[in-house]
C-alpha cells in the first residue's frame, strides 16, 4: 500500500507559502487561517503543515508565535527559508500606462512602496497575493503584487519583476508535525519561556546559561503574555538538538530559572 503524506498549508494557491510546501511534497490542502492549518496537524487530518513565522523585513508573524505557545503542542520539524521577490502581475496585454489600481496582502504593499509610489499607482488590500492575481482577471485597468506561481495560476503576466524596495526581503517558513525530527548534527531548537516577575536580572540570568556553555542564539522575540502589561514570553533559538547531552543540561537549568517553558522542537539548520 502506498503512503501519501498530507500537507496543509496557509493558502490560497499562489501564496509563498504555497510555493515553499511545494518543495516538501505535492499532496497539498489550503487553510484560509494559520490556527486552521496548526489544528489540521494537531487533529492528524494532514502529516505536515507550513507557515511563516518571520520577515527580515516585516519582522515576527505573531499569530503563528502565538498560537504555538497558548493553543498548540506541535514540534517544529523543518525550516525554510526562501527569498521574497515581488513582481507586479498583469493581464495579457496590459501596459504600465494602462494601470491605475495594484492589489495584494498588506505586507507585500508595503514591501513595494517605491514602486507604487514612482508610478502614481493606487495600492488596496486584498486577503492574500494569490487573491489579488485572481481579482485583477480581465480588468487592464488593475495589477497585482505576487509571485510566479499566482501568475502561473490564474494565467497571468509578469510586467515587471522584483520590485519590492529592498533584495534582502527573505521569509522563513516552519514545518510543524506531532513528531519530534531525529538529530542529524546539524541542528537548531526552539524554546518559548517567561522569567520571573520583579526580579531584577532574570532574562541575563537565562542568557547566561548559554554564554557559559559557548551555545550561540540565532534569535531571541519577545512577544506580550497576554496576562498584563510588562509580561513577556521570549521565544529563543539556538544551535544543538534538545537530546543532546549539553542542550539537556541547558533547557533543564533554564527550566529551574523559569516558571514557563515549552520546547518547540529540534530540526536541521536551513
Amino acid at each position: 500500500m502506498i503512503s501519501i503524506t498530507l500537507i496543509s498549508f496557509l493558502g490560497p494557491k499562489g501564496t509563498f507559502t504555497h510555493e515553499v510546501a511545494n518543495l516538501i511534497g505535492d499532496e497539498l490542502i489550503p487553510y484560509c487561517t494559520i490556527p486552521a492549518v496548526m489544528e489540521s496537524v494537531a487533529g492528524g487530518e494532514v502529516d505536515f503543515g507550513v507557515v511563516p513565522i518571520e520577515n527580515s523585513i516585516e519582522g515576527p508573524v505573531g499569530i503563528t508565535l502565538d498560537s504555538l505557545a497558548h493553543k498548540f503542542d506541535l514540534k517544529i520539524y523543518n525550516e525554510i527559508i526562501i527569498p521574497i521577490n515581488q513582481n507586479l502581475i498583469v493581464n495579457p496585454g496590459c501596459r504600465m500606462e494602462d494601470i491605475r489600481d495594484v492589489y495584494s496582502h498588506a505586507q507585500a504593499i508595503a514591501q513595494c512602496q517605491k514602486f507604487i509610489s514612482s508610478h502614481n499607482i493606487q495600492p488596496h488590500y486584498a486577503i492574500s497575493t494569490a487573491n489579488a492575481a485572481k481579482s485583477i482577471i480581465g480588468d487592464e485597468s488593475k495589477a497585482a503584487i505576487g509571485n510566479v506561481k499566482a501568475a502561473e495560476i490564474y494565467n497571468l503576466d509578469i510586467l515587471r519583476e522584483n520590485i519590492q524596495d529592498t533584495d534582502n526581503n527573505e521569509t522563513r517558513f516552519i514545518v510543524l508535525s506531532n513528531n519530534d525530527h531525529e538529530p542529524t548534527g546539524k541542528d537548531k531548537t526552539s524554546i518559548i519561556f517567561s522569567i520571573y516577575e520583579d526580579r531584577p536580572g532574570e532574562l541575563y540570568k537565562i542568557l547566561g546559561i548559554f554564554q557559559k556553555n559557548n551555545i550561540n542564539l540565532t534569535k531571541i522575540e519577545s512577544r506580550p503574555s497576554k496576562k498584563g502589561l510588562g509580561r513577556y514570553l521570549f521565544f529563543i533559538d539556538f544551535y544543538g538538538h534538545k537530546d543532546d547531552g549539553m542542550i539537556e543540561n541547558i533547557i533543564s537549568e533554564i527550566n529551574d530559572n523559569t516558571y514557563f517553558l515549552k520546547v518547540l522542537g529540534s530540526y536541521p539548520k536551513f
